[in-house]
């Protein structure tokens, strides 16, 4: 009960989004697109399933309306460092909080189009401000403290589903589609604000921070610089072609103007970032699934180059190593990755990631990080009679190019690090975490993560992140 209170003291002194969710929970208010089903139960639950949301979800309605609330305690005790510098993770002991809540609404215009809007509320930061880390331990972390703690409209788009086939397959219904039933082969299209994240590089057991993995390079492709401004989102174009077995997606979006920037640059001639994935189920184990995804990525926008910015502090036209010394220009970064995930067993599951791009150019949306590889397991909670439980560990290890280093060596700042010097080794990182099923739909999740590299430097860290999660399902 005194953690369920301070979930709500917190959540309570942002207001908006937050305090309509919690007032949700609390009152039990119905809400449109909800069945007329009693509260204790869901949309078609098996007979011993826990009920996970503080409301059950229509199949039926034409309305989508649900949300998410997501408080995110982390702390770090003081570790060693013989220097430090402003864009670095700070030594001495520190804490942060953030907090994330969403209003996700929906409705199906007819059998093969549907609408979305996403309204979202930040507050909060990471441990430094989530500066001085690759893989940065909190994904909800608001990484510039400038942006306005209003609400704002994180997704708007339209999909539309174009049928290819008579033979159809169940879908499950969410907030990113309304549809229970698809055509086994189809073409859909998706245009509006989104995010690239919420469609690209996902699996089953690392993509989520609300119920996963907390960590950057964890829950997403760390080498993926994929297009989006400061909170994640951007506009663009999606369609993807579904066959039986396999599945294709191309995206086109709008990328910021500046590395990390708030704001999106609306001429493709000058910006833009191309993705592509191919996805793939070999169904090597029976009634194991495997899935397999390749993905590229081609970003076009006014990135700077590494090696001409270490070139020309060598020649005395910059004080420091600058990636933004230069006249607006258009260069490219490209690419590739690799998103694997196997069934063990009905509770047991695990999945791999491989993540590479050129290095030369700028960081420039996501984080630093020119090569990754990242592997985790999950399991859930039947052996301990807990089903919606789940515990999960995965380790990651990042690295950055030559030119990259080099920078970073000799004074030069990124968007995310910057420690005034660099004695260079890769980043690792593990992390685990325990998702405890409280009530309905509450969740408790204890998290320890260890970096070692902070930064990339091995003159600094190794670092202890320990936190917790309390998360609530509407």
């Amino acid at each position: 009960m005194l953690l369920w209170n301070k979930t709500r003291e917190i959540s309570a002194q942002r207001g908006g989004i937050g305090i309509l969710l919690l007032a949700l929970a609390t009152f039990g208010v119905p809400v449109l697109g909800q069945s007329d089903a009693s509260p204790d139960s869901t949309a078609n639950p098996a007979p011993d399933s826990p009920v996970v949301t503080m409301f059950s979800h229509s199949d039926t309605s034409r309305y989508w309306i649900s949300g998410q609330d997501n408080i995110i305690f982390q702390y770090h005790p003081a570790f060693h460092a013989l220097y430090s510098g402003s864009n670095s993770l700070q030594a001495h002991a520190d804490r942060a909080t953030s907090n994330v809540s969403t209003l996700f609404l929906g409705y199906q215009l007819n059998r093969n189009t549907e609408v979305f809007l996403d309204l979202e509320e930040a507050s909060g930061g990471g441990l430094s401000d989530a500066l001085g880390l690759a893989g940065e331990t909190d994904l909800d972390a608001v990484r510039n403290p400038l942006l306005s703690k209003w609400p704002y409209m994180a997704r708007v788009m339209v999909r539309e589903i174009i049928p290819l086939s008579h033979e159809t397959v169940a879908a499950e219904r969410g907030p990113f589609g309304l549809a229970t039933e698809l055509p086994v082969r189809r073409l859909e299209l998706r245009a509006g604000k989104f995010g690239v994240a919420d469609f690209f590089d996902l699996n089953k057991i690392g993509t989520d921070s609300h119920s996963q993995f907390m960590n950057w390079t964890i829950d997403n492709n760390g080498a993926y610089d994929y297009a989006a401004d400061t909170r994640g989102y951007t506009y663009g174009m999606m369609a993807e072609y579904y066959d039986r077995n396999w599945e294709f997606r191309f995206a086109e979006a709008l990328m910021p103007t500046v590395a990390n920037g708030p704001d999106l640059v609306w001429n493709l001639r000058r910006a833009r970032g191309e993705n592509f994935e191919f996805g793939f189920h070999p169904g090597l184990f029976a009634h194991h699934p495997t899935t397999v995804r390749l993905l590229s990525y081609v970003n076009h926008a006014n990135m700077g180059v590494y090696r001409v910015a270490v070139n020309n502090f060598l020649e005395g036209k910059t004080a420091l190593p600058d990636i933004t010394a230069h006249p607006l220009q258009t260069t490219v970064k490209y690419g590739f990755g690799v998103n694997m995930e196997q069934e063990f067993a009905h509770h047991l599951r695990g999945f791999a990631r491989w993540g590479w791009n050129e290095g030369q150019h700028e960081s420039y949306a996501y984080t630093e990080v020119d090569e990754t590889v990242d592997v985790g397991v999950d399991l859930a909670g039947e052996s301990w009679h807990r089903t919606a439980d789940k515990v999960g560990l995965a380790l990651v290890s990042n690295g950055i190019g030559a030119d990259h280093q080099h920078y970073l060596e000799l004074g030069g700042k990124g968007f995310l690090l910057g420690d005034g010097g660099l004695n260079y080794g890769r980043e690792n990182i593990v992390e685990t975490y325990y998702n405890a099923h409280v009530w309905r739909g509450f969740f408790i999740g204890p998290d320890l993560q260890h970096i070692h590299n902070p930064g990339y430097n091995r003159d600094r860290g190794p670092a202890w992140v320990p936190g917790v999660r309390f998360h609530l399902e509407f």
